[in-house]
């Protein structure tokens, strides 16, 4: 069977940290949770899940705002949380040989908290090379107007679609997943559309990643 993974990460932040990049002292994108579902390319549906917390480095301590935010309690960083390295390697892991696409450049972020591990001196097993990853918000925003203010908790709600019956809701990693698949699914209903014409030719290697025009002609 051909797959593919969709994946979504929470990390540190503050209020005004979004709108200012992180750009004050001491504020970093350190990941605290990282979530994927491996979906099976021509139907969408889920084969395998991926979800992990992570302990955050430089600001062990979360921020009221962020745990607000997200639902994720400092207990359960504290008691669930794995290490950055570890968490790190298990999820490229899970990406190993796959297409892995986000709702916006979560792999940027992905990619600093790989780089900081390192600099500590940490072993991130795997790595990038093993796996192609993809922003799809472009797309996605190209077919469905509405969606391009919409985070990607909200997908399944402005497509008008079922509720992804998880726990959670919107900036909960796993249920985001579930609500990009949501989109993913209805937006790809047409196997000769954009999307499933994308995820057809990244997975299949029909044409190196770089060459697929992410937008619909």
């Amino acid at each position: 069977m051909e797959t593919f993974v969709v994946f979504d990460l929470e990390f540190t932040s503050w209020p005004g940290a979004n709108a200012a990049d992180w750009s004050a002292p001491g504020q970093l994108r350190e990941i605290i949770q990282i979530a994927a579902l491996r979906l099976a390319a021509e139907t969408y549906e889920v084969v395998d899940r991926f979800e992990a917390l992570v302990r955050p480095v430089r600001n062990p301590v979360l921020s009221p705002y962020v745990s607000e935010l997200t639902g994720i309690e400092q207990a359960a960083v504290d008691r669930d949380g794995r290490p950055p390295a570890e968490a790190l390697g298990a999820f490229l892991g899970f990406c190993r040989h796959q297409i892995v696409v986000s709702y916006g450049n979560d792999m940027v972020v992905l990619g600093e908290n790989v780089g900081w591990a390192r600099d500590r001196g940490e072993q991130v097993a795997n790595g990038f090379l093993g796996a192609g990853f993809l922003n799809l918000r472009p797309l996605i925003n190209s077919l469905a107007p509405a969606t391009a203010t919409a985070n990607v908790g909200r997908l399944w709600s402005v497509l008008g679609l079922p509720r992804p019956g998880v726990a959670g809701g919107e900036h909960s990693a796993l249920f985001d997943c579930h609500s990009l698949a949501a989109a993913l699914r209805h937006l790809g209903r047409d196997g000769s559309g954009p999307v499933a014409r994308l995820i057809d030719a990244s997975v299949r290697g029909a044409a190196g990643l770089g060459a697929v025009d992410p937008l619909p002609s």
